[in-house]
C-alpha cells in the first residue's frame, strides 16, 4: 500500500472506532437512570459508594441517598461524563479491534500472538484494580467522614464526588499493570531475577510511597491497599521472572553455552573463548560425479573430440593444456601531490 491508501486506511479505522464511542456514549447515558431488566443502572452503581456511608453521618433528604448539585447543569455534566466513561469500556473490543486491524497487518505471526497476550492480560489487569477500587471507596469515605467527632455533616457535591471516583478507578488500574511492565522487562533481559532479588526491598518500599502519593484521597484505606495489592503482584512478577531465568539457563546449558564458560562476565574488550581454527570442508556436490563430469567445460570438449577420432581409426592429436585468460591490464594510475599537502 501507499503511503496515501495508509492514511485512507487510518481515516477510515478512526472513524469507525469515533463511531463505537459515539454509540456506546449514548447508550451510557440513557444508562444513568435506565434499569435492564431489574439490574441496577449506571447511576445507582456510581452512587452506592457514596450510600455506604451511615446514614447519621451523611445528608438525607426523605431518607434517600442523594448528591448535591450545586451549579446549573452539573447532573446533566456528571450524567455525560460517566456515561461517555462507561460507553468506551463497554465497546473497546470494537474499537479496539479497529485498532488492531490496522497494525496488525505489520506484524509477524510471532509479534501478533504477543501483542494479543499483552493486551488480554492488561485488560484483565485494568478491570482487576477498578474492581478493587470500587469496593474500597466506601471504606476510605467511612474513615474520612468518622473524624470530627460528629460535629460535621458530609454532604458532597456531584461533581467533586464523581471525580474522585473515576480518579480512584483510573489509578488503581492503571497501578495494576506494574507486573506486566516487569515481566516484559524480564523477557526482553533488561531486568533479570537477580537485580529484582537484589532491590527487592526498595522496590516494595517505593511502591508504598507511590500509593501515597497517587491515590487522590488522603485516607490511609485507599493507600494501604493500593500498596499491598502493588506488592503481591510485584512479587507474583518476581517469581515468574525466577522461573523464565532458570528456564533461560536451563536452555542455554542444553545449547552448550552453560555457566562455566562465564561469557556472560566477559567485557567488552575480551574475545569469545571460540575455536578459530578453520576446518576443511568436502564439496558434496562434485564427490559423485565422475572425472569427465568434474572437468572443466574446455577438457570436456577436448575429450569428446579425441573419442571421436579415436572411434574413426584417426591418430589422436595430444591436446595442450588450455592456457588461462591473462587478466584484463588495469588503467594506470596517477596521483599528483601538492607541496603543501600533509
Amino acid at each position: 500500500m501507499s503511503l496515501r491508501d495508509h492514511l485512507y486506511e487510518l481515516r477510515n479505522r478512526l472513524g469507525w472506532a469515533l463511531l463505537f464511542l459515539t454509540i456506546g456514549s449514548v447508550f451510557g447515558f440513557i444508562w444513568w437512570s435506565w434499569r435492564i431488566l431489574g439490574a441496577p443502572s449506571l447511576g445507582d452503581i456510581i452512587i452506592s459508594p457514596y450510600c455506604g456511608i451511615p446514614l447519621e453521618d451523611r445528608f438525607n433528604q426523605n431518607q434517600e441517598c442523594q448528591l448535591l448539585q450545586t451549579q446549573p447543569f452539573e447532573a446533566f455534566m456528571i450524567q455525560l461524563k460517566v456515561g461517555a466513561a462507561a460507553g468506551a469500556v463497554l465497546t473497546s473490543p470494537l474499537w479496539l479491534n479497529q485498532l488492531w486491524r490496522f497494525i496488525a497487518p505489520g506484524l509477524y505471526a510471532k509479534e501478533r500472538k504477543f501483542a494479543l497476550i499483552f493486551v488480554g492480560v492488561a485488560s484483565l489487569l485494568f478491570l482487576a484494580g477498578a474492581v478493587l477500587a470500587f469496593y474500597v471507596v466506601p471504606q476510605g469515605l467511612s474513615v474520612l467522614v468518622g473524624f470530627g467527632d460528629n460535629k460535621f455533616l458530609t454532604a458532597l457535591s456531584g461533581t467533586a464526588y464523581i471525580d474522585f471516583v473515576l480518579a480512584l478507578l483510573i489509578i488503581f488500574g492503571v497501578s495494576f499493570e506494574l507486573p506486566l511492565v516487569v515481566v516484559m522487562l524480564n523477557a526482553v533481559g533488561i531486568l533479570p531475577y537477580e537485580k529484582l532479588k537484589r532491590w527487592r526491598r526498595g522496590l516494595v518500599f517505593g511502591l508504598f510511597v507511590f500509593a501515597a502519593f497517587a491515590t487522590p484521597g488522603t485516607d490511609p484505606i485507599s493507600m494501604v491497599a493500593l500498596a499491598i495489592s502493588l506488592a503481591l503482584l510485584f512479587e507474583m512478577a518476581t517469581q515468574i521472572a525466577r522461573l523464565h531465568d532458570k528456564r533461560k539457563a536451563r536452555k542455554r546449558v542444553e545449547e552448550g553455552f552453560g555457566p562455566e564458560e562465564n561469557w556472560d562476565k566477559l567485557s567488552d574488550d575480551e574475545a569469545s573463548p571460540f575455536d578459530y581454527t578453520p576446518t576443511q570442508v568436502e564439496d558434496s556436490g562434485t564427490a559423485g560425479r565422475t572425472a569427465t563430469q568434474a572437468a572443466p567445460p574446455q577438457a570436456q570438449a577436448a575429450q569428446a573430440q579425441a573419442a571421436q577420432a579415436q572411434g574413426q581409426g584417426q591418430p589422436v592429436q595430444p591436446q595442450s593444456p588450455a592456457q588461462p585468460t591473462p587478466p584484463a591490464a588495469q588503467p594506470e594510475r596517477r596521483v599528483n601531490y601538492d607541496d603543501d599537502a600533509t
